[in-house]
Order: C-alpha cells, then sequence, then structure tokens
C-alpha cells in the first residue's frame, strides 16, 4: 500500500523527559487515520514532528516520500492551538492564508468563498473574526487547513468547541475529503467520533505505541467472553453464565470460562426461549482505550 507518512523509530525527548519513544507506524494513502491517546501521551509531538515544527532526537520520518518539510504546501494542518488574526475580517484571513500557501488571490477568493457556504459561514464572510463564535472560529479554522486542496490533512481535535450539528457537519466534511481521494489523519479524544471514522488506528501512552492496528483487528483482539441477546431472557442461576447485565433493551451474558456460544445457544433452544438477537458482544474503542491505559 501507499505509504503517506512512514514513521520509523522515532524518539523526542524535551529536558531529558522522553516524550516520544520508539514510534513506528505508517499511514496509507486515502484512509482516516485515528491518532489517539491520553493527555501528554506524545501525539501532538509526534504531529509537529511530521510537520516539521520540531526535529527528532533519533528516528526516521517520511511525509508524501520525502523529508517532512519539502512536503508542507501539500499538507493542510488544523493544530491544537488556535491562532487566527482575530482583527481580520473572514474572507480576507482566509485569502491571505491561500496566497501564504502560493494561490493567486483570485483563486483563493474563489475558494474560500466554496469552503465558507460547505460549512455554513458565507453570511459572515465580512464579520471579524473575533466577533463570531467558537463553533464558528473551529470551523474557520478547519476551512483554513483545506484552503489550498492538500494532499494530506492532518486536524488535531477537530471537534472541539462544536455543537452535535455541527460536529455532523465536520464529520461529513471528514468523509467527502476521503471520498475526494485525500489522506486524513485524526486526533480527537472523542472516541465515539473516531470509532465512526477511521479504519485503522495508533494508540499512544507514555510515548509509545501500544495499539495499532484495523478497527476491526482491534475489536476482535478485545472482545470479551460475552454475548449480546435481545430481548433480555430469565438466566438467574444458570452455571454456563458467569455475570449478566442490562444496557437499555438488551443483555450482556458474561459465559463461564469452558463454556461457548455455541453450547450455550443450545441450551437456551432446549429450554423454549427464542431471541430476536444472539451475537459476540464487542467492547466499544472508549472501553478498550480506557483498558489499555489503565492497564487492565
Amino acid at each position: 500500500m501507499n505509504s503517506i507518512i512512514h514513521v520509523e523509530h522515532l524518539r523526542k525527548t524535551f529536558d531529558g523527559v522522553v516524550a516520544v519513544d520508539d514510534l513506528s507506524f505508517d499511514v496509507f494513502g486515502g484512509e482516516i487515520f485515528g491518532l489517539l491517546g491520553p493527555n501528554g501521551a506524545g501525539k501532538t509531538t509526534t504531529i509537529r514532528v511530521v510537520m516539521d515544527i520540531l526535529k527528532p532526537d533519533a528516528g526516521s520520518v517520511r511525509v508524501l516520500g520525502e523529508m517532512p518539510g519539502a512536503t508542507r504546501e501539500r499538507v493542510g494542518y488544523l493544530p491544537e492551538e488556535r491562532g487566527l488574526y482575530r482583527d481580520l475580517r473572514v474572507a480576507e484571513c482566509l485569502i491571505y492564508l491561500g496566497e501564504l500557501k502560493g494561490m493567486p488571490r483570485d483563486a483563493a477568493r474563489r475558494r474560500a468563498q466554496e469552503l465558507l457556504a460547505r460549512v455554513e459561514l458565507a453570511p459572515r464572510a465580512e464579520s471579524k473574526i473575533q466577533d463570531l463564535s467558537r463553533g464558528m472560529q473551529q470551523k474557520l479554522q478547519i476551512i483554513a487547513s483545506l484552503l489550498h486542496d492538500p494532499e494530506l490533512v492532518i486536524l488535531d481535535e477537530p471537534f472541539q468547541g462544536l455543537d452535535p450539528v455541527n460536529v455532523e457537519m465536520v464529520r461529513q466534511l471528514i468523509r467527502d475529503l476521503r471520498a475526494a481521494g485525500k489522506t486524513i489523519v485524526l486526533c480527537a479524544h472523542e472516541m465515539s467520533q473516531v470509532e465512526a471514522l477511521c479504519e485503522r488506528i495508533l494508540l499512544i501512552d507514555r510515548g509509545k505505541g501500544v495499539l495499532y492496528g484495523t478497527l476491526a483487528e482491534i475489536k476482535k483482539q478485545f472482545a470479551p467472553h460475552a454475548l449480546e441477546i435481545a430481548p433480555p431472557l430469565p438466566l438467574a442461576g444458570w452455571r454456563e453464565v458467569a455475570r449478566a447485565e442490562l444496557r437499555g433493551d438488551k443483555q450482556i451474558v458474561y459465559l463461564a470460562p469452558q463454556v461457548t456460544p455455541r453450547e450455550f445457544l443450545q441450551k437456551i433452544l432446549v429450554q423454549g426461549l427464542m431471541p430476536e438477537r444472539f451475537e459476540a458482544a464487542t467492547m466499544s474503542l472508549e472501553e478498550i482505550f480506557i483498558a489499555v491505559v489503565k492497564g487492565a
């Protein structure tokens, strides 16, 4: 597969404190890749090395097949720290940022109008940035990173400050970027957003990669010895059941260690019970994240 970002044995320290420790991973062309981790795990440091803002102490990084600094014009970057020119008007700011990326002024203006309409900010084109709400400023920062039509888009906490309606708008924007052949790296604390968008993830903890692969592979790795059943069944006293819990209109049944789902289903049928839903239970990405970070 075409590796858009290739990181190999990356190490970065600050005053003797290790921020990134022997980290290796690839981001492939046309995918939405999730970069996850608790606060202070090394996510932003890794992104800053990829963006050539920081230099690594050891290891190597390639972006779009070249050294990071050589590809900056082909990358769109939404940093965690926001930095718009608050005294400028919205359209004026976007046009200026487009020109910094080498766009002709007329092309930057057309692209700015298109993207402002895309995120429902066209009526605020002549407003000063300082007069926008926090959510509006967040959407403006996102489209600023897309102004020059980059091949690779790195979004650090793109859902910050957005209400549910605008979260879905940004999610659809990310899906549209992928459909257009772009590669997206998504760094977010909201595990539900990552789970809804990303095909593959890397979980960093204390500077090290602790989970890396497709969501399907990782969920299979952390699948509990449990079943999801609906509607709930009367299972009190069954030796095959270690414990059971209700989650809304469904029941999570944790089987005893030596009991297989097939054996359990056979007993259910013998008892004349007929569930409408009977499938392997899975852990959410948030549950996996907590289990791994806490060392469970």
